[in-house]
């Protein structure tokens, strides 16, 4: 058995005991607070606290709620935000905390104009997915109108952070496929993003070598080890992404979460392989300071698989065993139809992250593969 070394309740009760954290703001989920059972174990350390929760409410961080998150957490004035649950929660908290002012808030977010200054308090982020990797990223995502932004600042980094897998093995199911394949496409895409380096790559290998070994078995019978691993790997890919950043998969996959309610990481599942085929295909075109076609050989050796077609049987084959649906038709998204939306929803941030530059028409032909 592999041992993963993690936080445990113990590390969490002496942190939350600190006598300089006398009010504590919580931002969680109100059925994954209580099902993953961080009720059960936090409330027991707050009885000498001032505490005030919010429950999140829309299953994607949106502007309007988060603007709320904010105006809550600046009358409360709390020494300590805890965020604890999936990668909109970890979000939420990222971004209320850093709202000073609300004043033209949308248009400067998407201009790329709004000044990031500080934090409006600590924030520890417990993470209840094995997933996003937002507790060690300095991004954060934020919808307007249903079209996906990022905010980028080290200011945004939580302060701390507790991996606690006993708070992630109950997750559904449905939860852990898509959570767990979110920090393998992260890993993958890691490693062929233009902003990739020495190392991203070790983090972004360090994650595979895991999540490749325990995800379906994480699935299937999760138990301490496997939800340890995949912890883990979820925590060193995001790692790898805060300096790489993601590409194609995970820029195209925002307007399916906003537009078709589908979750992010079953979002970005629907189009990892084609992506990966089309960069490989066009190796030639590539728009970086690397070779990428040795990256490519890095993929297929650390997938075990002889080239680009058995790479992509390997993703097919993972996400019918994750039951992670890739039919449009099934889905009930009818790409041809609302391209026009699904294309203004794309974050053009992560798609410039992409080795080899993708114009309009490479995208519909992606997309119209599955129609």
């Amino acid at each position: 058995m592999q041992n993963f070394s993690f936080s445990t309740e113990k590390n969490l009760e002496s942190f939350l005991k600190q006598k300089k954290f006398k009010k504590i703001f919580i931002l969680c989920g109100k059925k994954s607070f209580t099902k993953s059972g961080a009720k059960k174990m936090i409330t027991k350390y707050l009885k000498d606290k001032i505490v005030k929760y919010y429950f999140k409410q829309s299953p994607f961080p949106e502007i309007n709620e988060a603007k709320k998150i904010n105006l809550y957490l600046k009358k409360f004035g709390p020494d300590l935000m805890i965020a604890i649950g999936g990668g909109s929660v970890l979000d939420y908290a990222k971004v209320a905390n850093i709202i000073l002012s609300v004043d033209n808030l949308e248009k400067k977010i998407i201009n790329l104009s709004y000044p990031i200054k500080q934090k409006i308090t600590k924030l520890l982020a417990i993470p209840t997915t094995s997933g996003s990797g937002a507790e060690v990223t300095s991004s954060v995502v934020i919808y307007i109108n249903k079209i996906k932004y990022s905010l980028e600042s080290p200011v945004i980094k939580p302060d701390f952070f507790f991996l606690i897998p006993e708070l992630v093995i109950s997750a559904s199911k449905k939860i852990k496929s898509s959570s767990g394949f979110d920090a393998i496409a992260q890993a993958v895409e890691s490693l062929i993003s233009k902003k990739s380096n020495f190392q991203s790559m070790r983090y972004a290998k360090k994650s595979l070598d895991v999540s490749l070994k325990y995800y379906l078995d994480y699935l299937k019978k999760p138990n301490f080890e496997n939800t340890s691993a995949m912890c883990f790997a979820a925590n060193t890919a995001g790692k790898a992404i805060n300096i790489s950043k993601t590409t194609a998969p995970h820029a195209v996959s925002y307007p399916f979460t906003s537009l078709y309610n589908i979750s992010h990481g079953h979002a970005v599942s629907l189009t990892i392989e084609k992506f990966l085929k089309f960069n490989f295909i066009n190796s030639a075109k590539a728009d970086c300071n690397f070779d990428l076609n040795l990256r490519f050989k890095k993929i297929f050796n650390i997938f075990n698989v002889k080239n680009i077609y058995e790479l992509e049987d390997f993703f097919i084959y993972m996400k019918k065993k994750a039951n992670l649906e890739s039919n449009f038709k099934k889905l009930k998204i009818n790409s041809n139809l609302n391209f026009d939306k699904i294309l203004s929803g794309i974050n053009l941030q992560r798609l410039g992250n992409n080795p080899v530059n993708l114009d309009r028409k490479d995208i519909k032909n992606i997309l119209m593969e599955f129609d």
